[in-house]
């Protein structure tokens, strides 16, 4: 669809500078296409634009768990990734797929934090938080799924949660390569997540709810 600036400055009562603005930094951020014509339209994406911003958050934190292995974290932050693999195994092992999901974004998201702040690399966090400009890189892209397919995606966080026990062993014994290269694996797992739902559709035969894939539609970017 094309996106007119006009819209922007009705619907949020703002003049035409900052709308234009902010077309332009979405424009810049891969959310929309500027046309040789003129004017911008929703930008579109294929599976390998999914899948390659994936692989490029997956190496920057693999660099990342590399760098904490051969720095080595202190006792501190060493407790606080334990703790959290502690939080994260008790939500894995429950059934309740709603509280399940909510509670491992929140702590997966809280153990990513952990291992880029091991890096202890301020140029490593600042690029960490350039990449929510690039869409479908951050880790919390999940949304609410169907009955019939909570099966399927409850196994593959706790198959995510098996690799972050391997990144935190590797991170502890100060093997980087190992760490770097677990690292860079575990960022499939949000591929895996995001390629079940975003064809669940097409593969499944049945239609998702309205709310949950307009969610689906903007939780990706």
């Amino acid at each position: 669809e094309r996106v007119r600036e006009q819209t922007l400055v009705d619907l949020f009562g703002v003049s035409r500078t900052p709308a234009h603005s902010a077309m332009q930094r979405i424009c810049e951020e891969g959310l929309i296409t500027l046309m040789q014509g003129g004017g911008y339209f929703v930008a579109s994406f294929t599976d390998s634009d999914v899948f390659d911003a994936i692989c490029i958050r997956g190496t920057l934190e693999g660099m990342a768990a590399r760098l904490a292995a051969e720095k080595g974290v202190s006792a501190r932050l060493l407790k606080a990734m334990h703790d959290c693999l502690d939080e994260l195994d008790t939500v894995v092992s429950e059934s309740d797929a709603p509280r399940y999901q909510s509670d491992y974004v929140r702590l997966n998201d809280r153990l990513h934090e952990l291992i880029c702040e091991g890096a202890q690399s301020p140029m490593v966090a600042r690029a960490m938080k350039r990449l929510v400009s690039i869409p479908f890189s951050v880790t919390n892209s999940f949304v609410e799924v169907p009955a019939s397919a909570s099966a399927a995606i409850m196994e593959i966080l706790r198959s995510a949660q098996q690799e972050h026990h391997r990144i935190i062993d590797a991170i502890e014994r100060g093997e980087g390569t190992r760490a770097e290269a677990l690292m860079i694996e575990h960022s499939r797992s949000a591929w895996r997540y995001l390629n079940l739902m975003l064809h669940y559709e097409e593969k499944n035969g049945e239609h998702l709810p309205a709310t949950v894939s307009s969610a689906l539609r903007v939780k990706v970017v």
